[in-house]
């Protein structure tokens, strides 16, 4: 290359100068284009976790209703089969409390009434209670008395 092509490709370029500022306004563009996608992807994550936040809420809400129904008709269920109510519902469909002549008791032959079990262990025949070595149930006043009258015995 000779100096009158440099030159030549030196005037030539300072001829357009819109080439310089074409790649600046591109190369701004694709930054901007950039961020907002950026951007975009930011937002699209916020969003989708602030509408799974919300469903947490609502269901945890939906929760609590439910849950405090379930209370309230266990209540119901309690104060409907209590004592005095149910004594009222058997009056009501004309039931009255017995009298001890009106009792009768039937033996069924052949039925034998369990027993409770005995949770006790009980002794088994041959099988003798482990014996425990006198050294551990000597008490330590014991212990020192004993080795006080063998110093006594020795001297």
């Amino acid at each position: 290359m000779n100096l009158d092509t440099v030159t030549n490709l030196f005037d030539t370029y300072r001829m357009a100068p819109w080439r310089i500022q074409r790649q600046w306004i591109v190369n701004f563009l694709l930054a901007v284009v950039s961020l907002a996608m950026v951007a975009a992807l930011y937002l699209d994550v916020t969003a989708r976790a602030a509408i799974a936040g919300r469903e947490i809420q609502n269901l945890t809400y939906q929760m609590a209703v439910v849950n405090q129904t379930n209370a309230d008709l266990e209540t119901r269920l309690a104060s409907l089969t209590s004592a005095s109510v149910m004594e009222q519902r058997a009056q009501s469909l004309g039931y009255r409390p017995l009298t001890t002549d009106e009792i009768e008791y039937l033996a069924v032959p052949g039925y034998v009434r369990s027993q409770p079990d005995i949770l006790a262990a009980t002794p088994q025949p041959g099988l003798s209670a482990p014996t425990i070595p006198p050294e551990y149930t000597q008490s330590l006043l014991e212990w020192f008395d004993l080795a006080f009258q063998s110093l006594g015995e020795t001297q």
